[in-house]
């Protein structure tokens, strides 16, 4: 069967590559967004922490024998905490200051985290297995959905949907909100306001941390595996809005999507048409499809 001359299986095959390539850059610009939006801190270390995030699961598992599960849980932990070490040492000490001196700062660190780690392990990526229950696939009829990656997609989405609901529509969310218009206001109700937001920084940390351990399977686990994805999910926060964390979500998703459906019609474009729509967008919406001027 063929869909615009096009081999369905191929059409359908691309469309799932896009689909899960959508739910890491969902998952990163959501990470960017709950950290600039709430922070105003341009996080140019969040590739850097995506890429711990897998070298947790993959260390964890060689040193301790600790599974996937139990990865997915420790690695959005330790690599939360040297986010708010990094807050609390570091970005505190910026934030009455240019944005730029931030952004430099978080891409100075990430240079000298993936320094390290590419000392260390070379650039070759190293296997991590995904976990037993999710070997093998569905038989869709269509084509052939690996189930870890069925998994991925449901994960992020399930992730994505909630961060935002309690940012935006609880009470820790406008609190969140109402901290970075009005602390002294918020801190007058007792808030703990640079605890709120060192906890909120680790937080989006932890979101690419988390990205990170969800990815190794499907990526391996190398020392550089942030540094391409973090221009794309970059592009994809300002497409959305920079800030907006129900544009980062749509945005990631959607863009994943096209840049899949590219590669099936026009491959020639495919590591290209993300930036060509950031490019247009910039063009007549320069605060993104979800954001506001200020």
């Amino acid at each position: 069967m063929e869909i615009y001359g096009i081999p369905s299986q191929a059409l359908f095959g691309q469309l799932l590559i896009g689909l899960i390539n959508g739910s890491f850059y969902a998952l990163l610009s959501l990470g960017l967004a709950v950290i600039f939006g709430l922070l105003n801190i341009i996080n140019f270390t969040h590739g850097a922490q995506y890429m711990l995030g897998a070298f947790v699961a993959y260390l964890s598992l060689q040193w301790l024998g600790l599974n996937y599960w139990l990865a997915l849980v420790l690695a959005p932990i330790l690599v939360g905490a040297t986010g708010v070490v990094i807050e609390r040492t570091m970005l505190a000490k910026l934030y009455k200051l240019d944005h730029l001196y931030g952004l430099l700062l978080t891409f100075g660190l990430a240079l000298i985290i993936q320094g390290l780690f590419r000392h260390g392990y070379g650039s070759s990526g190293m296997p991590y297995a995904a976990p037993p229950e999710f070997r093998g696939a569905f038989n869709l009829g269509f084509m052939f959905l690996p189930k870890y990656r069925a998994w991925v997609i449901v994960a992020s989405l399930v992730i994505c949907l909630s961060t935002w609901y309690v940012i935006e529509r609880t009470k820790l969310g406008a609190y969140l909100r109402a901290a970075t218009e009005n602390p002294a206001l918020v801190q007058s109700f007792g808030i703990n306001v640079p605890r709120m937001i060192t906890l909120t920084y680790g937080f989006g940390v932890g979101l690419a941390a988390l990205a990170g351990v969800m990815a190794a399977p499907i990526y391996q686990v190398s020392p550089m595996m942030g540094v391409d994805i973090i221009i794309v999910v970059f592009a994809v926060v300002v497409i959305g809005g920079m800030g907006s964390i129900m544009g980062a979500i749509v945005t990631g998703f959607g863009l994943g999507l096209i840049e899949g459906l590219t590669k099936v019609f026009y491959p020639e474009a495919s590591n290209t048409v993300i930036f060509v729509i950031m490019a247009i967008v910039l063009l007549f919406k320069p605060a993104g499809l979800f954001g506001t001027q200020k």
